[in-house]
């Protein structure tokens, strides 16, 4: 039985870890951490935490069930039972079915890639071996089982820590973990991040542009070719090869030969058209991508929908007025799956796409003519992503964002590989061809729609995943008469709008869908953003293009730092988290220069060192991470600092310092490899284990 209880904790340890990676402040449910209006009356947290007054009783009365008669081991057990209210309780304690009943014990070993603060050197683990070993405990969370996903072991009996573990080394590589760049750990308090050495804001960035045409949208393929799709809001999409960085070369697109082409169905004015594209994580082997478009009823058949203001959120469509000329849903947001030609033995080699929809996977009726987003992106999760606007019509008059009948205003998560029949399509009431994935987080709730992951947008453009912290979700969301913002996107988070645009209160004009009472919700502010009165005033208008973390190192002193734009006025802001982790970011203008050796000449601003490159429409990224900004002007690539003789220490040595915001070149092969064996030694372990328990 003592092997047998060895490879149990290890396994309890992979389990634990393997998915325990950094993120900012996060629940063990996924969800963003609540603003206390009180604090906690049990527990010692206040301000922010992911207890409310009702998970604070519960946490009290489970701690009393413990039955503790040692003071000083109710006190170290208390401080651990409550850990579950830390604002990084996911981190400590891991996300969803991937729970472990105690947090990460700090061990006193400290990397130097943690973000965490001096907390982290105290060897927490120890003093609770001290505390506690000879203690009777009932339903103690500490026993050698396979128990690390759910919550503590239901055991009546008391029972003692040095009964269940031969050794202070034995339980401690169990339960401690020293905290580093991937995990923080509990050290008794509140987990605090370390608030020191500033990031250093970058010289500039440096542009190359590589391409003359204007695209909404561009997607990697994810075969390594290089190759990229680009959309244009005319309905059009094209394969496109990229070129290396610094060959003096230009994106191959034919104009004259698209991949594919809907426009004839695809209605196009200066709100409508090609919105998006998507490729299938899978599609180097079934060839499956996905638009989202605009079409207009009126012109073609096949382009009608449930309208978005129905009976089921106390909307008439024959009592809303004209806007533009159109009548309450003409027009209508769809997401359509398409494949490459049969013709074509593979995938990989496919040079068109079928133009028959293969699948419509959502179709939504418009009240109004804006604010209808429409980006699509597939998550690290193989779920689809669609982002949907408030609908339009000035202020959200209807209060769609705030209303969780209605999929406006909103982010919708959607699983298009598990397509369900018609019956079952009729009797969900779904908006189209996809099924609900079970951690949706209104999934159960009767009075929501199942599909929302998040609410409370107002016309998010351009959102992304980080590739290294996939917890890291930011979009940006349009904002109304004051504020453009960016958000990081939570499992059920509500992000204010139409009770807030940025932190302060909205009050809208007309209101015939009724309010939201501020005191009703929970709201989630932004973590970046700018005044409309920041970008040029000549414009008189802001809108707000979302980007990407840089995660190329191509440009090391940019490494780490997120990039978005206005569409009008043209800056670039470089937004950098810290401390570490924390979800706390700053944001500053970056200089912008084109090279001196661009492949295609840049325009110039008169009596200006920065070039004029036009409406920023998107970010997009390549399979290197490299960052590009599709522009009216054209298309550029974020290149060498040293091309536009700006100034980065890190550009020309071989190895980047993991200190700041840096990596190592390979520190991101290194986390994929360490997770991808620790999932292997998971199941090798569980298989063992299982073998033993039948013995």
């Amino acid at each position: 039985m003592g092997f047998a209880r060895i490879v149990c904790f290890c396994v309890l340890s992979l389990l634990f870890f393997a998915d325990n990676l950094s993120s900012h402040p996060l629940c063990i449910d996924s969800s963003y951490p609540l603003t206390l209006k009180n604090p906690l009356k049990f527990c010692n947290y206040n301000e922010s935490s992911c207890c409310n007054a009702t998970k604070d009783v519960h946490l009290q009365k489970q701690f009393q069930s413990m039955n503790i008669s040692d003071s000083a081991c109710a006190s170290v057990a208390k401080s651990i039972i409550c850990a579950q209210c830390d604002q990084f309780s996911g981190n400590l304690f891991g996300l969803g079915s991937k729970t472990s009943p105690v947090p990460v014990l700090c061990n006193s070993t400290v990397s130097s890639t943690s973000p965490q603060s001096a907390q982290s050197e105290t060897n927490f683990c120890s003093k609770v071996w001290d505390t506690c070993q000879n203690v009777s405990v009932i339903n103690s969370p500490f026993a050698p089982s396979l128990q690390g996903r759910g919550g503590p072991q239901v055991n009546s009996k008391p029972t003692k820590i040095s009964d269940m573990w031969q050794s202070k080394t034995d339980f401690c590589n169990a339960f401690g973990k020293s905290s580093n760049a991937e995990s923080l750990c509990f050290s008794g308090d509140p987990v605090t991040l370390n608030a020191t050495g500033i990031p250093s804001t970058p010289a500039g960035l440096c542009l190359e542009k590589i391409g003359n045409g204007s695209y909404l949208d561009m997607v990697p393929l994810t075969d390594g070719s290089n190759r990229a799709l680009f959309s244009g809001q005319q309905g059009k999409i094209w394969l496109a090869k990229l070129p290396k960085e610094g060959s003096n070369g230009v994106i191959e697109l034919d104009e004259s030969s698209p991949f594919l082409d809907l426009s004839d169905i695809v209605h196009f004015d200066a709100q409508f058209g090609l919105m998006s594209i998507a490729v299938h994580p899978k599609f180097t082997e079934n060839g499956r991508f996905f638009a989202s478009f605009n079409c207009d009823k009126t012109s073609w058949p096949a382009c009608g929908g449930r309208c978005a203001c129905n009976s089921d959120v106390n909307c008439d469509p024959s009592k809303l007025p004209s806007d533009n000329g159109a009548q309450p849903c003409q027009y209508q947001s769809v997401v359509a799956e398409f494949t490459v030609n049969e013709t074509d033995s593979r995938p990989t080699m496919a040079t068109s796409a079928d133009p028959t929809e293969v699948r419509r996977i959502l179709t939504i009726g418009l009240p109004f003519t804006s604010h209808h987003g429409g980006q699509i992106l597939f998550g690290p999760d193989g779920y689809l992503y669609f982002m949907m606007g408030d609908g339009g019509g000035g202020g959200d008059p209807y209060n769609f964002s705030q209303n969780k009948n209605s999929l406006l205003g909103k982010i919708v998560r959607l699983d298009v590989d598990d397509v369900p029949s018609a019956t079952e399509r009729s009797t969900l009431d779904l908006w189209g061809n996809y099924s609900i994935p079970k951690d949706n987080p209104f999934i159960n709730d009767n009075k929501s729609q199942p599909e929302i992951w998040a609410l409370g947008l107002r016309n998010p453009w351009r959102c992304s995943f980080d590739a290294e912290r996939p917890s890291y979700f930011m979009c940006a969301d349009v904002g109304q008469d004051k504020y453009e913002e960016v958000d990081i996107i939570t499992k059920g988070g509500n992000f204010g709008w139409r009770v807030y645009e940025g932190t302060s209160l909205y009050n809208p004009t007309t209101s015939p869908g009724g309010n939201t009472s501020k005191n009703s919700i929970n709201p989630i502010f932004p973590v970046m953003g700018y005044n409309h009165s920041a970008v040029n005033s000549k414009e008189g208008s802001a809108s707000i293009t979302g980007g990407f973390f840089y995660r190329s190192l191509t440009d090391p002193c940019m490494y780490g730092r997120y990039l978005y734009a206005d569409l009008y006025g043209g800056p670039i802001w470089q937004g950098t988290e810290f401390p570490k982790d924390s979800g706390k970011f700053s944001s500053s203008l970056v200089s912008i220069s084109c090279a001196t050796d661009t492949p295609l000449k840049c325009s110039s601003v008169p009596g200006s060192s920065s070039p004029s490159i036009g409406y920023i429409f998107s970010f997009g990224e390549d399979l290197h991470k490299d960052v590009y900004v599709l522009t009216s002007s054209g298309v550029y690539r974020v290149v060498r600092t040293s091309r536009c003789n700006y100034t980065c220490s890190m550009e020309n040595t071989t190895h980047v310092p993991t200190t700041g915001l840096a990596p190592s070149p390979s520190q991101s092969e290194g986390t994929q490899l360490s997770k991808d064996l620790c999932t292997s030694l998971v199941f090798m372990l569980s298989f063992f284990v299982f073998l033993i328990l039948l013995n």
